[in-house]
């Protein structure tokens, strides 16, 4: 058996290593606390908008309204798309899955920015920005593409949220739906060293570019052990169908061990605290948009599993009730990770952007737990 060299802990999953210090967000899973810079997550999403914790996340600090202002009107300029980034989305398969196209886009980008191999501070902020306001477009545009829509162009009007609305469904939405996803795009702004954030600082590490790194970090996130699990969260409302299924189906899943998607998380072992303002968000939206059994199906699952599992640390994560939120302002289910990116790239960016501030090659070491002095066996001999 072979052993780990001297002073080295092997630590599978890295669960218990701390690879990379932070400004942006703090979280102490013990206690269900949620910080960016400081701030609690909860009186961020019922006061602020995801354009002001964008600009906190990357300065640090809230802006005063000048410059929030200033801030809004950058990104409000690089909403729209280059004409060969529209062409594109034209050309691609309508049955391609939106995480693919979304990946697929995001590095076509690249190919289009003057800048995309300055490595100066300023020129990461400037294709921050332009990420950040072209996703929208993005991802709107590959849906009425699969669709056989026609484009709706940005609204340079408009915030992120209402302009994204408007873009996919070719119409203004309403307050109520803007602020729901407006809401969802803050709660799910950054949130530490997850995948996703992890593979962003890894590939910005090698010193190469932000748009490879923000690649890198959608890639990740498209797995369903981390960005999909809002969505199998809706499938399995879909699956339960009614009020009366759901205390059937739910005691059957738990008696098979059967895992219920929307519950329990990594690192929060009490209540997620990005869904507790959202809980009643979910509720508010559901009612006014005409989904108030999909809320009260997704509240007796809570009460069901609060019920069963609670006492072993198992409450609802911030995918359970955005997948209620992204199903009640009309978000087909596989758009529900690409909105998870769509607010994430606030994260992955200011975490490059950290790193390279103080940049060290991330390379950790691998236990090798194969044979030793094996012999070469020739081909005739094999």
């Amino acid at each position: 058996m072979t052993t780990a060299p001297a002073n080295v802990n092997f630590d599978k999953g890295l669960g218990n290593t701390i690879a990379a210090e932070t400004e942006m967000s703090f979280i102490d899973g013990q206690n269900g606390i949620l910080e960016y810079v400081g701030i609690e997550i909860d009186a961020l999403a019922r006061n602020s908008t995801f354009e002001e914790v964008v600009y906190l996340l990357w300065n640090r600090r809230l802006p005063k309204k000048a410059e929030l202002d200033a801030f809004t009107k950058e990104i409000r300029a690089e909403y729209d798309l280059p004409q060969p980034i529209w062409d594109m989305i034209r050309s691609m398969p309508k049955d391609a899955k939106p995480m693919h196209a979304l990946r697929t886009l995001v590095s076509a980008l690249s190919l289009h920015d003057a800048e995309v191999e300055d490595p100066s501070n300023e020129a990461n902020q400037r294709k921050s920005i332009r990420m950040l306001a072209k996703t929208p477009a993005l991802i709107a545009g590959f849906d009425r593409h699969r669709k056989g829509k026609d484009f709706v162009k940005p609204d340079r009007n408009a915030d992120i949220a209402t302009s994204f609305l408007t873009m996919l469904n070719g119409e203004a939405p309403t307050e109520t739906m803007a602020r729901a996803l407006d809401v969802c795009l803050i709660l799910h702004a950054d949130h530490g060293l997850n995948a996703s954030t992890f593979a962003a600082r890894v590939t910005i590490a090698t010193l190469s570019d932000m748009y490879s790194a923000m690649t890198t970090a959608i890639g990740t996130l498209k797995g369903p052990l981390h960005g999909g699990a809002n969505e199998a969260v809706m499938e399995l409302l879909n699956e339960i169908g009614d009020i009366d299924q759901v205390e059937p189906t739910i005691m059957h899943k738990l008696k098979n061990k059967d895992r219920i998607m929307g519950f329990g998380h990594r690192v929060y072992k009490a209540y997620d605290p990005r869904a507790t303002y959202l809980k009643t968000f979910a509720k508010q939206i559901a009612e006014d948009t005409g989904n108030k059994k999909l809320y009260e199906m997704s509240s007796k699952i809570e009460e069901i599993m609060d019920r069963e599992v609670a006492s072993k640390g198992i409450y609802p994560n911030v995918d359970f009730y955005s997948a209620t939120t992204y199903a009640s302002i009309g978000l087909e289910i596989d758009l529900f990770t690409p909105m998870f990116a769509m607010s994430r790239i606030a994260g992955w960016a200011g975490h490059c952007i950290e790193q390279l501030a103080d940049n060290r090659l991330i390379r950790p070491g691998a236990h090798y737990v194969g044979p030793h002095e094996q012999p070469y066996v020739p081909l005739e001999k094999r």
